[in-house]
C-alpha cells in the first residue's frame, strides 16, 4: 500500500461507520446435520448478527461447536443473543475494535474464521462512483479480514482446524464480470487475492485457506428472488467445509463446492 493510500485510510477511518456489518435478513431454522462434527471446536464468525453470519452462528451451535458471533452493536443483535454463542463486539473498520476483541481472545484457540461481515453497495454506471462510498467498502469488505485475520492469527495457531475462511462472491470473478457493481466487485476481487496470498503463506504451517461464494441467497443482498434460503446456502457451505483437506488451500469455490473462475 502506497503511504497516499495508507494515509487516505487513516483519514477516512474515523468517518467510517459502517463495519462489522452482515449482508442478509434473520432466519429460523436449525442445522441440518452438514459439516463436520464440535469435538470442542470453536469457530468465529464476524457479522453474525443477521443474514448469513446468523444462520453460519445458528447452525454450528446446533452442531455443538464452541460459537463466538461479533456484531458492532451487541445490543442490538438479538437473535444472536437468543442462540447458545458468545457475543462480542467487533467494528471490523475501526482499528481500535480489532484490538480490544483480539485482546478479550487472549490465550483462547479457534479451528475457523469465517470472515462474513461485509457490505453491498450497488454501483452500475462509473457516472455514479463515489469516493467515499468506494473506500468504506474497500474497509469493510477488503480490509476488515486482513486485519481481523492479522489479529487472531495467535488464537487460530492454537487451533487443531487452523482454517480461514473468507465470505466472497461470484461477482469478483474477473473472467465472469459483466460490469457494473462498482466497489463491491473489487473489494470482493481484492479478498480472493488476499486469500491467496494467506494461502501460499500459512499452507506450510497446516492452514487451508478458502474463498467461498455463497451463492444467490434470499437475504437483504440478494433479494426475494434468489435461489437459495439462506439455511440452503450455510448448510451446503458447512458441508464443502466439513470436507476440506490440505489441496484445497487456496481456492475459490461455490457453496456446492464447485470452482469458480478467479
Amino acid at each position: 500500500m502506497n503511504y497516499c493510500f495508507a494515509s487516505l485510510i487513516r483519514s477516512s477511518l474515523a468517518a467510517l461507520a459502517v463495519g462489522g456489518l452482515s449482508l442478509s435478513l434473520s432466519t429460523t431454522s436449525l442445522a441440518d446435520g452438514h459439516g463436520s462434527s464440535a469435538d470442542g471446536r470453536t469457530v468465529l464468525i464476524t457479522g453474525a448478527n443477521r443474514g448469513l453470519g446468523l444462520e453460519f452462528a445458528r447452525q454450528y451451535a446446533a452442531d455443538g461447536w464452541t460459537v463466538i458471533g461479533t456484531a458492532r452493536r451487541p445490543a442490538d443483535a438479538e437473535g444472536l443473543s437468543a442462540l447458545d454463542v458468545e457475543v462480542l463486539q467487533l467494528d471490523v473498520a475501526d482499528r481500535e475494535s480489532i484490538a480490544a476483541f483480539a485482546a478479550s481472545l487472549d490465550g483462547r484457540s479457534i479451528d475457523l474464521l469465517i470472515n462474513n461481515a461485509g457490505i453491498f453497495p450497488r454501483v452500475s454506471e462509473i457516472e455514479n462512483v463515489d469516493a467515499n462510498d468506494y473506500l468504506q467498502t474497500l474497509m469493510v469488505n477488503t480490509l476488515g479480514p486482513v486485519l481481523v485475520t492479522q489479529a487472531v492469527m495467535p488464537n487460530l495457531r492454537e487451533g487443531e482446524l487452523k482454517q480461514v475462511v473468507n465470505i466472497t462472491s461470484g461477482l469478483a470473478s474477473i473472467e465472469g464480470n459483466s460490469g457494473g457493481y462498482y466497489g463491491y466487485r473489487e473489494s470482493k476481487a481484492a479478498l480472493n487475492m488476499f486469500t491467496s496470498s494467506l494461502a501460499a503463506e500459512l499452507g506450510p504451517d497446516g492452514f487451508t485457506c478458502l474463498a467461498l461464494h455463497p451463492g444467490w441467497v434470499r437475504t437483504d443482498m440478494g433479494g426475494a428472488n434468489a435461489t437459495l434460503s439462506p439455511e440452503e446456502s450455510v448448510s451446503s457451505m458447512r458441508a464443502v467445509l466439513g470436507e476440506l483437506t490440505a489441496e484445497d488451500n487456496g481456492r475459490y469455490l461455490g457453496y456446492d463446492g464447485t470452482e469458480v473462475a478467479w
